[in-house]
């Protein structure tokens, strides 16, 4: 039996536990989330700042070269009203899309045969050629096409070598099909990249096993392969498609007039202090990843590809 009072002496000692265990909680999340402070102040100052200015400049108007804080879609309305800003729209996407397909078509055969066929030893060197680009300028790379297919670039230079003509095709520089060339060359690096981390850690044995019971290559590739390396794919896709929307310098350097792309008419926009609607053709293009995004997000999450 207790003595008097040893009741409210032990609820006394033990009524400060639970607040000891919330406060111990709390500085354990803390600590867990610390690391991601730094990243929240980089990202809040100069990701999520300007893009809020930037969706309030595409709401604002531009009136004797002053920016009005008068709310309208009207640089919406304005932008979907002139035909050749439609038209440079649509052209960057497609361009875009080209870009994308011909660089994953020539990346997956490339990772492919690195992942199944080139000893590990070897691997490592060849990986360090793909990148071997990035150790130069962005604009000496883009340069570097000027002088290929340029009027007396290399493959002018050729096509007279072989009597295939006699004189310079300008149809290789100041084009789109120059501006898709060079786009592939850029980002091919991050598809091969992307597709041999998702290719390496495949499991080869389940591909012998889809031919040894009667599979055709092919068909093992379809129905092994690609399910389980679906999201490395998809992470291909971004990583290439993404940036080409953006995309400036290439298409003002290898592109001239007729390889325009958005990147371009924003620039414009700016440069002519049109910066409302300059916003607004950003923000377009903005919600256009985002919904690129939303589309490839289920194709991002990794399960069971065969159901069980």
């Amino acid at each position: 039996m207790r003595p008097p009072g040893s009741v409210g002496a032990a609820t006394t000692a033990d009524a400060p536990l639970p607040s000891r265990r919330a406060s111990g909680r709390w500085s354990s999340r803390l600590g867990q989330y610390a690391g991601f402070g730094p990243a929240l102040v980089l990202f809040g100052l100069f990701f999520l700042v300007p893009l809020g200015l930037i969706v309030c400049y595409s709401f604002w108007q531009v009136i004797d070269y002053n920016v009005v804080h008068d709310w309208t879609i009207g640089n919406y309305r304005y932008f979907f009203s002139v035909p050749t800003y439609v038209s440079t729209l649509w052209a960057t996407v497609w361009v875009a899309v080209l870009a994308t397909a011909l660089t994953l078509l020539i990346a997956f055969p490339f990772a492919y045969w690195l992942a199944r066929y080139v000893p590990k030893r070897l691997q490592k060197i060849l990986l360090v050629l793909v990148i071997l680009p990035f150790w130069t300028s962005y604009l000496l790379r883009v340069y570097s096409w000027l002088t290929i297919l340029g009027p007396r670039g290399a493959v002018n230079r050729f096509l007279e070598w072989t009597g295939a003509t006699s004189k310079p095709v300008s149809f290789f520089l100041y084009d789109r099909p120059a501006v898709v060339l060079v786009l592939v060359y850029l980002y091919f690096p991050f598809a091969a990249l992307t597709l041999y981390a998702s290719l390496e850690r495949f499991d080869w044995n389940q591909f012998r096993a889809a031919m040894d019971l009667g599979a055709t290559p092919a068909r093992a590739m379809w129905k092994i392969l690609l399910p389980q390396v679906r999201p490395g794919m998809t992470t291909a896709v971004i990583f290439v498609f993404i940036p080409i929307l953006g995309e400036y310098l290439t298409p003002q350097l290898v592109g001239g007039a007729r390889g325009v792309m958005i990147g371009n008419l924003i620039v414009n926009f700016f440069q002519g202090a049109q910066y409302t609607r300059g916003a607004a053709a950003a923000l377009l293009i903005a919600a256009l990843i985002v919904l690129l995004l939303v589309i490839f997000r289920r194709s991002l999450e990794v399960e069971d590809v065969y159901g069980a």
